[in-house]
């Protein structure tokens, strides 16, 4: 999907490096810190005194361990130590092919911003679909 609109792997790996700022609901992380096994255990064990496992879906957890207000390269410094908050980032970091670009992203703040904003540029060029082809949806998760 994402190589149709001209992205590539790295593309997609230095996008997500937005995740260094925000917070993430139990709902979508729960599953990661209860039945995944590379996470580093003392992080799990801090992310289920806030998520049981039913109930709480709604309570926050910072994306980023360390600077969750920052725009820097601590996201991926998480995903090195096996901090990653949701399944979808920590597979960056697990054995893959982006394995090594977060490597360098980790230790490279400098390199992360550069590559981030050139990505930036190459994404707002995709138009949104609109009409009857799709729409600009005014909460992500859900249809307008």
């Amino acid at each position: 999907m994402f190589q149709n609109k001209g992205l590539t792997a790295s593309d997609l790996t230095v996008l997500s490096g937005a995740h260094t700022i925000g917070q993430g609901e139990c709902q979508f992380f729960r599953t990661r810190i209860y039945n995944e096994t590379n996470i580093e255990t003392t992080f799990a064990t801090s992310r289920k005194a806030n998520c049981p496992v039913s109930g709480g879906d709604t309570n926050l957890a910072p994306l980023d361990t360390l600077t969750p207000t920052s725009f820097d390269n601590n996201y991926y410094k998480d995903l090195v130590a096996s901090k990653g908050l949701f399944h979808s980032d920590q597979v960056l970091f697990n054995n893959g092919s982006q394995d090594s670009l977060v490597s360098t992203y980790s230790t490279n703040g400098a390199k992360f911003s550069s590559d981030f904003a050139l990505a930036m540029i190459k994404l707002s060029k995709i138009s949104p679909l609109t009409g009857t082809n799709g729409e600009i949806r005014k909460n992500c998760r859900l249809v307008n």
